[in-house]
């Protein structure tokens, strides 16, 4: 029995003596069910909306005060021309208009009938049908209040209309996450776990005693995941063309473009954690573990971002994934230039600038 303590407490002095190891694990499991608790709601909440209300009469400014106290909906933008419809979803903010047609009190009195229409961003089919049902709610309820009021029967018909993917299809949300989460890991996981190994037993020492410079040593080690994951985008933009019906609307340059700066980004943040563990394990959990849970979280892949806390939003701006995935569908699904996705694409390049200028100043301190 002493003998089998005694092997325990080597074990336990093992596990222990990696104070990375250690301390991933038991930060992850608090960090996980923070990230899960809050980030993983299929709820909509303060969903921000813009009204075009050519009518401007007291039904239709009850409907928006409805909408305005609800806790789903904020009503942030008036427009005054229906042009400013497309304008407003194509900038990614505004997730529902509201249209309401011309006399629309006036018709409800007299006629029993108003109409009014529900435009929704439907990039991400789920959000699209939860927001257009909370809103059909909203409606149908000030519609009961009028029968009550005045006992007559009067029918407010909401036309629904969604947007970018009026077939609904669930891959159009899919496919674009699914090509950040790939990447992301690819490269990320990969290197670092490849860069760990080669210091982990030894044969980097040997590597570094060549005549090549150590920066290319570096950057050797990252060009086959560079050439991988540019095979998988090839792959997985294929598939999605042929096999699951995702269109791709907007410029594949484009795409192609931030595409190379995304994974350049990812090989970079690769290079960073290596040099922040010494042993594979802990370059798997830390780019893993680390980077995957955050990436289906955080990244408005599964859930809605706007629908999280403040401080997780905040948080979510730090992963690259968050804006390659944004950038993907506004290419992709929504067709639209190179002036929509400037934001995502320069946040892209200096987060990729930053890990690459990190990354080689601390391989250099540490490999020298």
């Amino acid at each position: 029995m002493k003998q089998f303590i005694a092997f325990v407490k080597k074990e336990f002095r093992h596990i222990f003596r990696d104070t990375q190891t250690i301390m991933i694990l038991l930060i992850m499991p608090i960090a996980q069910i923070i990230l899960f608790g809050f980030a993983v709601s299929t709820e909509v909440r303060n969903t921000e909306v813009a009204v075009f209300d050519p009518s401007k009469d007291i039904s239709t400014d009850r409907i928006i005060k409805q909408f305005q106290a609800s806790e789903y909906f904020t009503v942030i933008k008036m427009l005054d021309n229906p042009n400013e419809i497309n304008e407003v979803l194509k900038e990614g903010k505004i997730r529902l208009v509201i249209v309401f047609g011309e006399n629309f009190n006036d018709n409800l009195l007299h006629t029993g009938e108003a109409s009014m229409q529900l435009i929704a961003d439907a990039t991400d089919p789920n959000q699209a049908t939860t927001l257009t049902g909370y809103a059909t709610r909203i409606i149908g309820d000030y519609q009961h209040e009028l029968m009550r009021a005045y006992s007559v029967p009067v029918q407010i018909n909401p036309q629904v209309r969604m947007l970018y993917n009026p077939q609904m299809k669930a891959s159009y949300n899919f496919v674009p996450g699914v090509m950040g989460m790939i990447l992301m890991l690819i490269c990320a996981m990969m290197t670092s776990i490849a860069i760990v190994k080669e210091r982990e037993t030894g044969t980097m020492e040997i590597l570094l005693a060549s005549p090549m410079k150590p920066i290319y040593v570096i950057i050797s080690k990252a060009v086959p995941y560079l050439v991988l994951s540019l095979v998988n985008l090839v792959t997985i933009l294929l598939l999605s063309v042929f096999v699951l019906d995702v269109p791709v609307a907007g410029s594949l340059f484009l795409l192609g473009v931030m595409s190379f700066i995304f994974i350049m980004c990812a090989l970079s943040l690769g290079l960073f954690i290596s040099t922040l563990v010494n042993t594979q394990v802990a370059a798997m959990l830390a780019s893993g573990m680390g980077l995957m849970m955050p990436v289906m979280l955080l990244s408005g892949m599964m859930f809605p971002i706007e629908n999280m806390p403040a401080i997780l939003q905040w948080l979510s701006c730090i992963f690259p994934a968050r804006w390659y995935i944004a950038a993907v569908k506004k290419i992709m699904i929504e067709g639209l230039p190179v002036v929509s996705i400037l934001k995502e694409l320069c946040i892209l390049s200096f987060m990729a600038a930053i890990f690459i200028l990190v990354s080689l100043k601390k391989f250099k301190t540490r490999l020298e």
